[in-house]
C-alpha cells in the first residue's frame, strides 16, 4: 500500500546548459513506497533531474524537497548527510574495476555507513549478495562479470548501505530480454523487502509495465502526462501513444 507522505518533491526546477534548456520548472512529488517510472526521449532531462537531486549537478532554479529539506540549498557537508539515505543506480553499475565483487563492496560499507568491524562487513556482504541471487560472485573481478551480474552488483553495493531512496537510471540498457526482466522483478523484490522509495530512468516500456506503481512522461522539460501504464497506454494524446507503438 502506497503512502501519501511525498518524501521526494521537485518544486519548479530550471535547468540549461548554455542555449539548452533541460528542464523547464518541473514539478512532481514521488510517495512514500513508490516506484515512479519517468519515460520521455532521448536528452528530455529525465536523468539531469535526479542528479539534480543528489547534487551531482546544481539547479539553476527551484527546489527539491528530500526528506523534508530543500536540498538545493545545503553546504555539503548536509548534502552528504542527505546522500547516505539514498542509493544511485548508474547505468553501467560503477564497479571500480580494480577491486573484487568484495572489495567493491567493503569500499562502499566503509565510506558510507558505521559498520567497520570485519565479521560484521563480510555478513552484510554475503546477505546483499544473497538478495541480488549473486553470493558466489564474491570473488570474481568486474571484468569476469557479464552485464546482468554488473547490473546486480551495482545494485548490490546500492543497496548494502540501506537506503531509504533508491535512484535507477536505465536499470536494464544493454540487457537481453531475459535478464531485463530479473532485473526489473529485482527492483520490485527490493521495492517490498527494504520499503524503498524509487524514480526509475528507462526507456524499456516491459520495466516500466513490470516495476511502475505511476509513471509519467517528460516532454520540452515538464511532466507532459501521468498515470499508470494502461491509462497512458490508452491515452488520446497521439504523442503519448507514440510511446507504446
Amino acid at each position: 500500500m502506497i503512502k501519501t507522505v511525498p518524501i521526494i518533491e521537485f518544486k519548479n526546477i530550471f535547468k540549461s546548459f548554455e542555449d539548452n534548456k533541460v528542464l523547464n520548472g518541473i514539478n512532481f512529488n514521488v510517495f512514500e513506497g513508490e516506484n515512479l517510472v519517468i519515460l520521455g526521449r532521448s536528452g528530455c532531462g529525465k536523468s539531469v533531474a535526479i542528479k539534480c537531486m543528489v547534487g551531482l549537478i546544481n539547479a539553476d532554479k527551484g527546489e527539491i524537497v528530500v526528506f523534508g529539506t530543500d536540498v538545493t540549498k545545503l553546504n555539503n557537508e548536509a548534502l552528504n548527510k542527505v546522500r547516505k539515505r539514498i542509493g544511485f543506480l548508474f547505468q553501467n553499475g560503477a564497479l571500480y574495476d580494480s577491486m573484487s565483487v568484495r572489495q567493491n563492496l567493503t569500499f562502499t560499507l566503509k565510506h558510507h555507513s558505521k559498520i567497520h568491524s570485519d565479521m560484521d562487513i563480510e555478513k552484510q556482504i554475503i546477505e546483499t549478495l544473497n538478495n541480488v541471487g549473486l553470493k558466489e560472485a564474491i570473488d570474481l573481478m568486474p571484468s569476469e562479470l557479464s552485464g546482468g551480474m554488473k547490473k546486480r552488483i551495482g545494485l548490490a553495493r546500492t543497496l548494502i548501505i540501506k537506503p531509504e531512496i533508491i535512484l535507477y537510471d536505465e536499470p536494464t540498457t544493454g540487457l537481453d530480454t531475459i535478464t531485463s526482466r530479473e532485473i526489473s522483478d529485482l527492483i520490485l523484490d527490493i521495492q517490498k523487502k527494504y520499503k524503498t522509495t524509487s524514480i526509475i530512468i528507462t526507456h524499456d516500456l516491459s520495466c516500466a509495465k513490470r516495476t511502475a506503481n505511476r509513471i509519467m512522461i517528460l516532454k520540452d522539460g515538464v511532466i507532459h502526462c501521468e498515470g499508470s501504464y494502461t491509462e497512458l497506454e490508452n491515452s488520446k494524446d497521439e504523442w503519448v501513444k507514440s510511446f507504446f507503438i
